[in-house]
């Protein structure tokens, strides 16, 4: 029964401080825990260490029935697992993946059957398996929890299609009340996570984007020679904890073993390495027998260190998405911190190379015309075991076509063909067509990063802009601001009007519908549904009327 009232607050405020030795709930916390007492379903948008676990922990203590926790990575799930253990009045909790032997899973089931522990936590992927969802229906959950829920969106930097099917999992369990979070949503993001996981009237929570304490700072290079000397130099002139992220694996083992020759204790982190060495790597790391680790963006997600004083970018990332989620690990503690991007426009050539090619029509008439062919339900596993093909190609191919209406999922999770939906030819073309829109959005996120890594004017209100957030004035703690270039270019932009309020949505005669994000000098950014970021100057778009309220 939903719970509601005065005394809500109050109970919340004291379970936390007796199970979790909080003494105040932060902003939007409180907010949000009581919208999960009453019953609704939450979507919290919340920076890296604001406390998003505690939306789900606190209030799950006051009411009956389990929790399922759905996180993308065995070590974050195993700090969470750690964390809930550490005293019997948080409920206890078991994880459930593909690493524990029969015997841990049997166990982790009877204690979650007994009522013994409050929360279970898996991979998506583990949700895909019949016995594993039978099992947890039958345990009636309270709560499904669905972290770094921007996973769930192709618009997200971080894109994994087994979140797909978090869906029709949720309606599998019973369909208890779902609570997203994450640290960074865009606009379009946040719209996926609400179709995608079908949330029912969400409280839909973005806290401020803003963290003052780190320091934004660009440094700019014509040779690759001298961009690595610049890496190295900003990691050996800070002191203490610092994340380097490069763009590929042999810059990681390079840079680490450079810094190691410069006495740091360096190591390297990539998906090439054994789980055995990653694991290792971020247990050293955040123990602190590690001060640097040099990776690809396979590191971070999840990481509990709060004293990381810079995060270093040797490359430039494909988006802006992918940066603030970066950059947001460092100075968890609220202690000054640097963010340093190291950049080469020569860069961004190698990140177009590595963004998702335009899906071929071959697979997509395939798998529409296998589901066809058996007239009736088929299990995704057995059209992946028919087709000779991996989940996650299977997958990314079944979203393209559920999103146009050619293949659609019953109660099951099963595959079904859409009702009305185009034959298999008609179905390659139209998904081909949305995945080139697709591709068109990567590229615009990309030129983003272009622009904040080029622009003169506060890359803070620049990057608070990107995700509609707009900041009064220069923030006085970047490269741009103490330069001057900042308040150079607000107070050239101080007398252009602004035709649009900032969230409003418009329309463009060629580029269809999209919000208005931000403006800077004489330019207005507006994020289009079906081409991405495109900025637009000012006296353009009123002397062609290319932007009309939506």
């Amino acid at each position: 029964m939903a719970r509601r009232g005065p005394e809500v607050g109050t109970d919340l405020l004291r379970t936390a401080r007796e199970a979790f030795g909080f003494d105040e709930l932060r902003p939007g916390q409180a907010e949000a825990m009581e919208a999960v007492l009453a019953g609704r379903d939450v979507l919290a948008v919340m920076p890296t260490g604001a406390g998003k676990s505690a939306i789900y922990q606190v209030p799950a203590l006051l009411l009956d029935g389990p929790v399922v926790v759905v996180s993308p990575l065995i070590a974050l799930q195993r700090d969470q697992v750690d964390g809930l253990r550490e005293d019997a009045r948080r409920g206890g909790a078991v994880v459930l993946n593909s690493q524990l032997p029969a015997s841990a899973w049997r166990e982790a089931r009877e204690s979650l059957r007994s009522g013994d522990v409050r929360f279970v936590f898996l991979a998506p992927e583990q949700l895909a398996r019949d016995e594993v969802l039978d099992e947890l229906a039958g345990s009636r959950p309270r709560l499904l929890v669905v972290d770094e829920a921007h996973c769930v969106s192709s618009w997200g930097h971080d894109f994994r299609p087994q979140y797909l099917r978090l869906g029709t999992a949720a309606e599998r369990l019973g369909r208890p009340q779902v609570v997203a979070l994450t640290a960074t949503a865009s606009p379009q993001v946040r719209a996926e996570v609400v179709g995608h996981l079908r949330l029912r009237d969400p409280l839909v929570l973005v806290e401020g984007f803003d963290r003052p304490e780190i320091d934004l700072q660009v440094r700019r290079y014509s040779t690759a020679d001298r961009q690595r000397a610049g890496v190295l130099d900003s990691v050996t002139s800070t002191d203490g904890a610092v994340v380097v992220y490069v763009a590929r694996r042999r810059d990681a083992e390079e840079i680490a073993a450079e810094l190691r020759g410069a006495g740091r204790a360096a190591e390297f982190y990539h998906a090439g390495r054994k789980r055995a060495d990653r694991d290792r790597v971020l247990h050293e790391f955040v123990d602190g027998t590690l001060d640097v680790v040099v990776a690809t963006n396979a590191f971070g997600m999840g990481i509990d260190k709060p004293d990381v004083r810079a995060v270093v970018h040797a490359h430039v990332p494909d988006s802006l998405d992918s940066y603030y989620q970066e950059i947001g690990r460092a100075a968890r503690d609220g202690e000054p911190a640097r963010a340093v991007l190291h950049y080469r426009p020569e860069d961004l050539g190698l990140r177009t190379f590595f963004t998702a090619g335009v899906a071929r029509p071959e697979p997509l008439r395939e798998v529409a015309a296998a589901v066809r062919a058996h007239d009736g339900p088929v299990e995704p596993g057995e059209l992946r075991r028919e087709l000779g093909t991996s989940a996650t190609r299977l997958a990314g191919v079944v979203n393209l076509l559920e999103e146009v209406g050619a293949l659609a999922e019953d109660e099951r999770g099963r595959l079904v063909a859409g009702t009305g939906g185009p034959p298999p030819a008609g179905a390659a073309e139209a998904a081909v067509e949305l995945s080139e829109q697709q591709r068109s959005v990567e590229r615009s996120r990309l030129e983003m990063m272009r622009t904040y890594a080029e622009t003169t004017a506060c890359r803070r209100r620049f990057l608070l802009g990107y995700f509609g957030e707009e900041l009064e004035r220069p923030c006085g703690n970047c490269d741009t601001c103490r330069a001057g270039t900042a308040q150079e270019r607000s107070d050239a932009g101080a007398g252009v009007g602004e035709p649009f309020p900032v969230g409003s949505a418009v329309r463009h005669p060629e580029w269809g519908g999209g919000q208005v994000m931000h403006y800077e000098d004489d330019r207005v950014t507006v994020l289009f549904e079906e081409v991405g970021y495109r900025t637009l100057a000012l006296g353009l778009v009123e002397e062609r009327d290319l932007l009309r309220p939506a």
